[in-house]
Parts: C-alpha cells; structure tokens; sequence
C-alpha cells in the first residue's frame, strides 16, 4: 500500500517564495523590518547586484544569504 501525502489544507495562507520565504528570519535575526532594509538598499546608490549584497554584508553583518534575498527582491520591485 502506498504512503499517503500529507497536503496543506486549502484554507490556510500559502507560504511565501523565493526571497520573500527569508524574510521572516531576517526580521526575527537583524531586528528591522524589511521596509528598513528596502531603505539602506535604496540609499546605497545604483550598484549593481553583488555590489549591494557586498554592502549589506559589510556595513550591516548580514550573512549571504540574508543579503542577497534582499538585494533580489529589491532589483525586482525597481
């Protein structure tokens, strides 16, 4: 007999993807919401993407991960 597939029910909030799926852990870690962090992206200039990930990284400790979430969703919204 084969194992059964557990499934979300359909009335609960799908979870969020892609570089949003960070955010909670960013907030929760870092202790700014991300509005804050759109904000420190916005008034490092017009880099280019790994250039801002850089930024992040060194003027605010924020590991790669974290910092390149940011920087995706950010490019993405401009």
């Amino acid at each position: 007999m084969p194992a059964r597939v557990k499934r979300r029910p359909s009335n609960r909030t799908p979870l969020p993807k892609g570089p949003a799926s960070y955010f909670p852990s960013i907030e929760k870690k870092y202790g700014q919401p991300i509005d804050h962090w759109m904000a420190v992206l916005k008034q490092a200039g017009p880099l280019k993407h790994m250039e801002l990930v850089n930024h992040l990284k060194t003027e605010h400790q924020m590991g790669h991960g974290h910092a390149n979430a940011l920087v995706a969703w950010f490019i993405a919204k401009r």
